[in-house]
């Protein structure tokens, strides 16, 4: 389910560069979109998910079904308040939040306009995808996965029928897309309620702050607001340095992002999301030999995934964006600005992959400070990497006379330069991963099970036969030739080469010795 979603997600963003290109409407609506998607991933689905799912789950096990759905009522009342408390903040200091999100707007007042006009239409979505939520998390607490998952694909859908069908209808075409996020925010919410009614776990909300349970999220989130989604901190953050560069640089990085969302989305966050119950039981009933197994099964399976999806992506990076992006208003200059930021990020892919493992063995066990400390590390490091590399960029490639300009005029004429974010944004990953990895090593819950040599040993070759048979392909079939081409072609060839490789990345595991049955399934 995760798959279609992130397929549709691919499908949404070659529409939207089809119609938009990369400008300074997309640039708007790419700042609107990412403020309430932040809060969205740093509330909902970061701090408010892995608070939520450990303590669910001790009730679930330990208590009776009617406390449950007095903890789902109370919750549902507690969250929805004070969502609709932010909400109408949101809506009000909507342009300070806008200034705020990207200060390199302040010199666009008709971009700053727009981005204002959309984000007020856009923000009202944190509440109902935040409700959203809370309703997977029910779900995915009793193994009922597929639902959750398959939800986002109704904010895919409504973004492609906003750019292709109501864009042209509206005097402002980007407004479709505002509209678009804000039907789907409804959307979503009405398609996972009867789910939840089918457990007689939907109930009136009820206001529950006293509430026990409630008291016990509410201070297991204080810490994960910013443990759990330092990525998110990161990106938003990100997008106030990236708007103080030339103009396209917003679209360029988001766009590529979007492509690290097939692997990262499909298997990084899925396995945590499968895995966060299960290390919670485990946790429950006191069965470290349990947790430890399942969580060395979720490196394994991390790694099958992150290390051949790395090497694509290297590879891979122009060709990917020239053929489903470079057409309507996308060009070439856009292509090649988007892959390079591809190249960037592509990097720490098993760096992000392993960390979204990792965050479950700690808030299955109720532990939302130890993160805390990784991702406040991380974070100073992206952000003193950010300006190193932009700095350096600029030195590098800025013409002479450029250079003479006021620094923060200069970087803004410069095009390239958010390649230096994709870098210092992979390096604060690693960093991040590293720090989680000791600190659970350090705190004994985690053995790792016998074969990781080997396990390494097979991926370490398959990776390799990955990269030769799509460096050959790349020497009979130049990119560069992919642009003149119809359509339809450079699919057929992106195709041929992303089988190819996948082929040979499986026969490579085939021939060191790798069976399905080396996956030991969730204890």
């Amino acid at each position: 389910m995760t798959l279609i979603s992130r397929v549709l997600g691919l499908v949404r963003d070659v529409s939207i560069s089809h119609v938009f290109g990369a400008d300074v409407a997309t640039d708007a609506f790419v700042i609107a979109f990412r403020i309430p998607n932040f809060m969205r991933r740093l509330f909902a689905e970061g701090s408010f998910a892995t608070a939520f799912v450990p303590v669910f789950t001790e009730v679930k096990e330990k208590g009776s079904h009617a406390g449950l759905k007095e903890l789902t009522s109370r919750v549902t009342g507690t969250l929805g308040g004070v969502l609709l408390v932010v909400t109408a903040l949101g809506l009000i200091f909507a342009p300070w939040l806008a200034i705020g999100s990207a200060p390199g707007s302040l010199d666009d007042p008709h971009k700053l306009s727009l981005t204002v006009h959309l984000l007020r239409l856009t923000f009202p979505y944190l509440l109902f995808v935040s409700l959203t939520a809370l309703c997977g998390g029910v779900l995915n607490s009793f193994h009922r996965f597929a639902l959750p998952a398959l939800a986002p694909v109704i904010l895919n859908l409504c973004l492609i029928v906003g750019a292709l069908w109501l864009s042209r209808h509206l005097a402002v075409p980007i407004e479709s897309l505002g509209w678009a996020v804000l039907a789907a925010g409804v959307l979503q919410l009405a398609f996972l309620l009867p789910a939840v009614r089918r457990l007689d776990l939907l109930a009136l909300p009820r206001w529950g702050w006293r509430h026990l349970e409630v008291r016990k999220i509410m201070r297991l989130m204080l810490p994960t607001l910013f443990g759990s989604s330092v990525a998110q901190i990161n990106l938003l953050l990100d997008t106030i340095v990236v708007s103080l560069l030339i103009a396209g640089s917003q679209t360029w990085l988001y766009y590529a992002t979007r492509f690290l969302e097939l692997p990262l989305g499909v298997f990084g966050v899925a396995l945590g999301t499968v895995i966060l119950p299960a290390l919670s039981r485990h946790h429950v009933s006191a069965d470290r030999a349990g947790f430890s197994r399942s969580l060395d099964w979720g490196l394994r399976t991390t790694l099958l995934i992150a290390m051949p999806a790395m090497c694509g992506l290297l590879l891979l990076a122009e060709p990917v964006v020239a053929t489903f992006f470079q057409n309507g208003r996308f060009t070439a200059f856009d292509s090649h600005m988007t892959a390079i930021a591809i190249v960037g990020l592509a990097a720490g892919v098993p760096a992000i992959a392993l960390t979204r493992t990792l965050l479950p063995a700690f808030y299955s066990r109720q532990d939302t400070r130890t993160p805390v400390r990784a991702g406040v590390i991380a974070l100073i490091v992206n952000m003193a990497c950010n300006f190193a590399l932009i700095a350096l960029l600029f030195e590098l490639w800025a013409p002479s006379a450029v250079r003479q300009l006021p620094w923060l005029e200069g970087i803004a004429r410069v095009p390239g330069l958010h390649l230096g974010m994709a870098i210092a944004s992979s390096i604060s990953n690693y960093l991040q991963f590293a720090l989680l990895w000791r600190y659970l090593k350090r705190a004994g819950v985690y053995r790792p099970q016998p074969g990781w040599g080997r396990h390494w040993l097979r991926i370490g070759v398959a990776s390799g036969a990955l990269a030769v048979v799509v460096g050959i392909g790349l020497w009979f079939w130049p990119w560069q030739q992919w642009t003149r081409e119809p359509i339809a072609m450079r699919v057929w060839k992106l195709v041929g080469l992303v089988c190819a490789g996948g082929a040979a990345y499986l026969v490579g595991l085939y021939a060191t010795g790798f069976r399905m049955r080396d996956l030991r399934e969730l204890a």
